[in-house]
């Protein structure tokens, strides 16, 4: 780790803007890689002052013709290295059994989205995983619009490094809190097709897990969903209704009585996982961060980093978080460093979830929605799916527009998360107007019932079982077929 005017100083040295190199090995991994992997740099903003990071991995179908997809994953500050390997985007993951203290394993992922697509694996904004910028400034204001802007630009630079993935079909794809910034990516890449002075892009659509759209309503939706899954009494339930009008998360602070309910729910839900409720809280990270309407669960991976540094085997009870650490563990290592061609001296520490940006992050977008309802208004194709309650069952919206050059939109959302529920989802979705056209009816994966699937005049349903806040993460093999199918525009 340098000192912070010599980790200054030798950004300033570093002039390259943009550079790619193709990786055939990684630390973890015997032997040769058996897919094609690139990592490098694109420079944006001014005067190219940042540096954005990304891991290319090129389709192990038919890269010629297979879709190009975007990936940027939530935060704003994870990396998209956890979409990669924990959510099973990517075509390895961590080998849990045979990773023992500071040697991180992994294995192949038989449910990788490279099966069916090309994908670029972004860290974005600046700040996030390995992207970097050569001077303050470049750190300065960064925001939803600014962040927009700077992917657009490097996804315009990228691909005109990579000419052959120009006539592609793109997809912008990301989860959780890319549910603001990736709908403005894709209006970003829409009104530039409309200038002559640059190519268009052959944007066919985006995929979304878990979205935040609107803020407020998603935090609000926290109340009902808790009811739902009977975390907190009927009692308190209608009390809330009463006494907040709706209304739990910008309370007036004079209202005690709905002052009173909120402290009420929060001594319920603060000690659940929030991101998936049937899942352990971690006892090494804060439990009083994790059931609150205000805030995510931020999990702290270095809290627990020494457990697996230190122990003969692993934890128990087992919790999820303690999977996240290898990332943290395995991507400081300077020889995996050196392997992924990162810039030394370009970042101090790695970090999954940089959340220190979100002290100085400036979230200018509050709500996507405005962009959803633009882009549906276009004639575009959209693809939506989430987890439904009442069926305990994982739904799977599909917007079919009429248009049959249209834009197709995915949006997951997870039955069991608690952090962006499913009924925010569903409400912002049914604030669309849109009418049931046939049945409900069963979808099928390796021959068992995936789920449930409801036509509607503009949209489809459809349902299979639960899953937590990044349902690629616990259900790879529907994901995979959901996403496989829709690519290739089979019915699901």
């Amino acid at each position: 780790m340098l000192p912070q005017a010599l980790l200054l100083m030798a950004l300033l040295n570093t002039n390259v803007a943009s550079t790619s190199n193709i990786i055939t090995a990684l630390p973890g991994f015997p032997g040769n890689l058996p897919f094609k992997l690139e990592t490098g740099y694109v420079g944006v903003g001014n005067m190219d002052d940042v540096h954005l990071f990304y891991y290319f991995i090129e389709s192990e179908g038919s890269p010629e013709y297979d879709p190009l997809v975007l990936w940027l994953t939530g935060g704003p500050g994870c990396s998209a290295f956890s979409g990669l390997i924990y959510e099973n985007l990517g075509p390895l993951s961590f080998d849990y059994a045979n990773s023992i203290g500071n040697k991180p394993q992994f294995k192949l992922n038989p449910y990788s989205w490279t099966k069916v697509a090309n994908i670029i694996f972004l860290d974005a904004p600046v700040g996030t995983g390995f992207s970097y910028a050569k001077t303050w400034r470049g750190y300065a204001n960064m925001s939803d619009t600014l962040s927009a802007a700077q992917t657009y630009e490097f996804l315009r630079k990228w691909l005109m490094d990579h000419p052959k993935f120009f006539n592609n079909q793109l997809y912008v794809a990301g989860d959780s809190y890319s549910g603001i910034v990736v709908p403005i990516i894709v209006q970003k890449i829409s009104d530039g097709n409309h200038d002559d002075n640059v190519p268009p892009i052959n944007i066919k659509g985006y995929v979304l897990g878990n979205p935040v759209t609107d803020v407020d309503k998603d935090g609000d939706s926290r109340i009902l969903f808790a009811y739902l899954k009977a975390l907190i009494s009927d009692e308190l339930y209608q009390s809330l209704e009463t006494n907040c009008n709706g209304e739990y998360i910008n309370v007036d602070p004079n209202n005690a009585l709905c002052m009173d309910d909120l402290e009420i729910y929060n001594e319920c839900t603060e000690d659940i996982r929030s991101v998936q409720i049937l899942e352990p809280s971690c006892t090494l990270t804060s439990p009083k961060s994790m059931g609150s309407i205000w805030k995510p669960d931020h999990h702290s991976d270095r809290d627990s980093k020494n457990i697996l540094l230190t122990s003969s085997g692993l934890p128990r009870p087992w919790c999820r978080e303690y999977n996240y650490i290898l990332s943290e563990i395995w991507a400081n290592d300077k020889t995996v460093q050196d392997a992924l061609h990162v810039r030394e001296g370009s970042i101090e520490e790695w970090v999954r979830c940089n959340y220190s940006l979100q002290h100085s992050y400036i979230k200018d977008v509050s709500s996507s929605l405005v962009y959803h309802e633009n882009l549906i208004k276009k004639g575009y194709r959209v693809l939506i799916y989430s987890f439904l309650t009442e069926s305990d069952t994982m739904c799977f919206l599909i917007y079919r527009m009429i248009i049959a050059s249209a834009l197709k939109i995915s949006v997951n959302s997870g039955d069991y998360d608690m952090f962006i529920p499913y009924v925010g989802t569903f409400a912002w979705i049914e604030s669309l107007n849109l009418t049931v056209d046939s049945r409900w009816r069963p979808w099928f994966v390796s021959g068992q019932i995936a789920g449930f699937v409801l036509h509607f005049r503009l949209r489809h349903n459809l349902c299979s079982p639960g899953a937590g806040h990044t349902a690629p993460e616990y259900k790879p093999e529907e994901c995979l077929a959901m996403i496989y199918r829709w690519f290739a525009y089979y019915p699901l």
